[in-house]
């Protein structure tokens, strides 16, 4: 019997198996923040063990980092003294840290993938949600709690059970305008939020094959929105020349080699799955989120569902998330009034994001009354952001290029959407209160999010493409 792309990279990294129970799972690559390390280094220090493998870890400061002003001391103090105790314990264990004015810093899941630093068959934690973003590169890569993130840093292992396997194939091609973001809202909007609970998912099929690295990133990231451990994608010739030359690729005689391990990396033929989905990319259409959690979702020409058109089970979750969105049941979703739109978070925040948002806008400005933030994932994302243009071009339109950070993603700093305000956010999270006490998140796509910000309501972007 043929093997999984997922039982390939896991049984190679057992350490040991526990009779009945979990395996002792060997882990590649650890990146930290300032969130959910500090008590994890506190742990160590009250045991006076250092961290076991400092050179496999790697920390940035992006959760709580202000995304204006960088140079100034952190205003909030919660912020600061989690920032500055990641500062210490860095310092303390000799752990590599990129923080605030490193030209590495930026979201932990941005910051991976664009140095080489995150590879094909690697196992890789962080104490993050969205650390599933790293599968993308065919890679087991999965958030921890913050006592799994103190037994990574003591013994670079984790004990974790196999969860069961899904597969999603996605054949065919896209429809105009839509893209990875889309992809991805759609299969929770199909399955919910719950839907892939228990299991890794491996994403394939053509319409998968075709995308780039950075759209294949976003998809995998949302992978835990619909209760998935993690999401994965087999990596190709796309994920190897992605990969060539970067920062802490492999270079030489080591390329060579890690290549020919990276390109036995897919499922076999005959490997077994526990669930397997089949999905015609030609229904998809540019999706958007009208509830409070991410499989609520619809294309954008579509209504707002009605109590008698959902599982029983759904309905007075509907009820009670139209209420807090403050929208009406069989409404259509396009034309909604927005106040903010929000681009970035480690969902849409890298350069191609950028590059579309920027494409779409040229010579185009926002509505009035609308606020945009577009919010790069790195410093390195910056960087290559001006040297295009693109500052330029965003700022002709009105809106505000900022510094790398997870800013307006989560009401955890100062980018915080006010109560009752609706935002159109490239994120992944449409939580009550996700953005801010009492705001209101629309997820969707960066040229969905563009739509809405010159046009000042919800669009369908291809009613504004030539």
């Amino acid at each position: 019997m043929g093997k999984t792309l997922f039982e390939k990279i896991w049984e190679k990294h057992i350490v040991k198996q526990v009779d009945g129970g979990p395996s002792v799972l060997y882990i590649d690559k650890h990146f930290i923040h300032e969130v959910t390390s500090p008590q994890a280094f506190t742990g160590l220090n009250k045991r006076g063990i250092k961290v076991f493998r400092p050179t496999q870890t790697v920390a940035t400061a992006d959760h709580n980092v202000p995304t204006l002003n960088q140079h100034l001391p952190i205003k909030e103090e919660l912020s600061r003294l989690q920032v500055e105790a990641l500062i210490k314990n860095c310092a303390e264990h000799g752990v590599e840290l990129y923080g605030l004015g490193h030209p590495f810093q930026g979201i932990v899941h941005v910051i991976g993938p664009e140095l080489g630093i995150t590879q094909p068959g690697m196992t890789i934690v962080c104490g993050d949600s969205h650390t599933s973003t790293h599968g993308a590169f065919g890679a087991i890569a999965f958030g921890i709690g913050t006592s799994e993130v103190e037994m990574v840093l003591a013994t670079q292992c984790v004990m974790q059970s196999k969860p069961k396997l899904m597969r999603i194939n996605i054949e065919g091609e896209l429809n105009k305008a839509v893209v990875s973001k889309d992809i991805i809202l759609y299969i929770i909007s199909k399955i919910s939020a719950s839907g892939a609970t228990g299991h890794f998912v491996e994403y394939s099929g053509s319409a998968i094959r075709s995308l780039s690295m950075e759209a294949r990133m976003t998809i995998c990231n949302m992978s835990i929105e619909m209760g998935a451990r993690g999401g994965m994608i087999a990596p190709d010739e796309t994920t190897f020349n992605y990969i060539k030359g970067k920062m802490f690729a492999p270079q030489g005689a080591e390329w060579e080699q890690k290549l020919n391990y990276w390109k036995t990396l897919y499922s076999d033929g005959d490997a077994l799955f526990d669930k397997e989905l089949f999905i015609d990319a030609a229904e998809i259409e540019p999706m958007i989120t009208y509830g409070t959690n991410p499989g609520m979702g619809i294309g954008v020409t579509q209504k707002i569902p009605t109590v008698e058109t959902i599982n029983e089970n759904d309905k007075s979750g509907l009820q009670k998330s139209l209420t807090y969105m403050g929208l009406q049941e069989g409404a259509p979703i396009k034309g909604q009034k927005i106040d903010y739109v929000f681009i970035g978070s480690c969902t849409n925040s890298r350069i191609e994001d950028l590059r579309m948002v920027a494409s779409f806008v040229k010579g185009k400005k926002k509505a009035n009354g609308v606020e945009v933030w577009i919010v790069p994932g790195s410093k390195q994302v910056e960087k290559q952001a001006v040297e295009e243009g693109i500052d330029k071009i965003l700022a002709d339109a009105g809106f505000q290029l900022r510094q790398p950070g997870c800013s307006a993603c989560l009401g955890m700093n100062e980018d915080k959407i006010p109560a009752g305000k609706y935002c159109i956010s490239t994120s992944n999270r449409n939580f009550e209160g996700r953005q801010g006490a009492g705001a209101r998140t629309l997820l969707a796509s960066p040229l969905t999010a563009a739509a809405a910000a010159i046009t000042g309501v919800v669009t369908d972007v291809r009613e504004l493409l030539n």
